[in-house]
């Protein structure tokens, strides 16, 4: 990689998500000389309160950038000093294809939190020839979604290769416990989509469609829609609720495979869901947890009640206190079963602790940028994945800096 000022810029620094970045990046590389990098916004006077918010008497230590999502030279500026953009600015359908059309003309590495698939499906169709011709890395969904869940099955994968010399035919991820709040950037996301939603009908054709991330004209697997219903499930010997994050995460998931070139075989099967115990208490959280996401998505698909759900749910640049994102964590626990012999089935276990929303997520963001920038990696450019991207890498740097574990149990 070319040299450049910096090698990490945090694009949304003065967002709440942002700040989080922002201020990891500081506490974890702020005093080392190994790694340059700056915040990134709008507003100036914004982007210092945050700095002196984060970093005290240190403030000025932090290079600050002015830069306008609208103002495409400011943008082509901004890449200009730096080898990795690291983008907080959602709902990203709205905000951010300026800055990926910049950093795929640039030949940036650039990483986000997006959830939004419709989003993501525009970027691969207008950007992955261009990315593979100036070598930038584009790689969506750095955050709760999809790291743990795409790095997961890489690194359950890469075991089973390891210990039986063979790839798991099927891979079952289930969410055991999380605590954290909801983001209003999350909620704000899906709003935007389904408002876009009703002047494109391409939009839930898409949602629809388990192989949505998929590259055009690839072979496709037997996955089907994810969970929408309460089961048992007998490997886990638990009742099941739908997974909120399911939708991109699994379609994530199939897309690394894809792009890997189905090193696993061209049947193989990806799911996720959340495990909400036993017996009849088991049964009762699962169904609680069944209703409550099939209300969010019906409100969230009509007008009326979509102002409503506004109205209730936090407002983008809000999130939990302090306290609560440090109080979170999240465990997600994946079973690999063997292609013949179910003897030699293996499970592992993916964990991170904060809050996976803000300060999991904010970590997990953080750390790839970093990757992106220092580690060695494939030089291939395109719209990638993390675990295509970053692989192993990332995974060593989440287990020694960002508080995550990836164990087999």
């Amino acid at each position: 990689m070319s040299e450049s000022e910096f090698d990490v810029i945090v694009w949304g620094a003065s967002g709440f998500t942002g700040r989080l970045v922002a201020g990891y990046m500081h506490e974890t590389y702020g005093e080392t000389e190994n790694l340059s990098w700056a915040m990134a916004g709008r507003s100036e006077n914004k982007l210092q309160q945050v700095r002196q918010e984060i970093a005290g008497d240190k403030a000025q230590q932090i290079p600050i950038i002015v830069a306008d999502s609208n103002d495409v030279d400011s943008l082509t500026a901004m890449l200009a000093r730096t080898n990795v953009v690291c983008s907080t600015v959602g709902p990203y359908a709205r905000y951010g294809a300026a800055l990926v059309d910049a950093c795929v003309k640039s030949g940036t590495h650039y990483c986000d939190l997006t959830g939004e698939v419709h989003w993501m499906r525009r970027m691969i169709d207008a950007h992955q020839t261009g990315a593979e011709e100036s070598g930038a890395k584009i790689v969506h969904t750095c955050g709760f979604d999809s790291i743990p869940s795409d790095l997961g099955v890489h690194f359950l994968q890469r075991e089973m290769q390891k210990k039986h010399g063979c790839f798991a035919s099927v891979i079952n991820c289930r969410v055991a416990k999380t605590r954290g709040g909801m983001s209003g950037g999350t909620v704000d996301s899906l709003m935007n989509m389904m408002e876009e939603a009703k002047t494109d009908a391409s939009i839930l054709e898409i949602l629809a469609d388990p192989y949505a991330l998929n590259p055009l004209n690839m072979p496709r697997g037997d996955d089907v829609i994810d969970q929408t219903g309460t089961r048992y499930d007998e490997d886990f010997k638990q009742w099941t609720a739908p997974f909120v994050m399911a939708g991109i995460n699994t379609r994530v998931v199939r897309r690394s495979h894809a792009l890997m070139g189905y090193p696993y075989g061209k049947g193989f099967r990806y799911d996720e869901c959340m495990l909400m115990g036993e017996g009849a208490g088991g049964f009762a959280r699962a169904a609680m947890v069944t209703g409550g996401s099939t209300l969010v998505m019906l409100a969230a698909a009509f007008g009326p009640s979509r102002s409503v759900l506004r109205n209730i749910a936090p407002s983008p640049g809000e999130g939990p206190s302090a306290e609560d994102i440090a109080n979170g964590f999240f465990e997600i626990e994946l079973l690999a079963h063997h292609p013949i012999e179910p003897s030699k089935n293996m499970k592992a276990l993916v964990s991170g602790d904060r809050d996976p929303g803000y300060g999991a997520t904010s970590k997990m963001l953080a750390e790839s940028a970093v990757c992106l920038a220092k580690d060695d990696l494939d030089e291939k450019g395109g719209v990638t994945t993390p675990s295509v991207a970053m692989g192993d890498r990332l995974i060593s740097r989440l287990q020694a800096k960002a508080g995550m574990a990836f164990q087999i149990t």
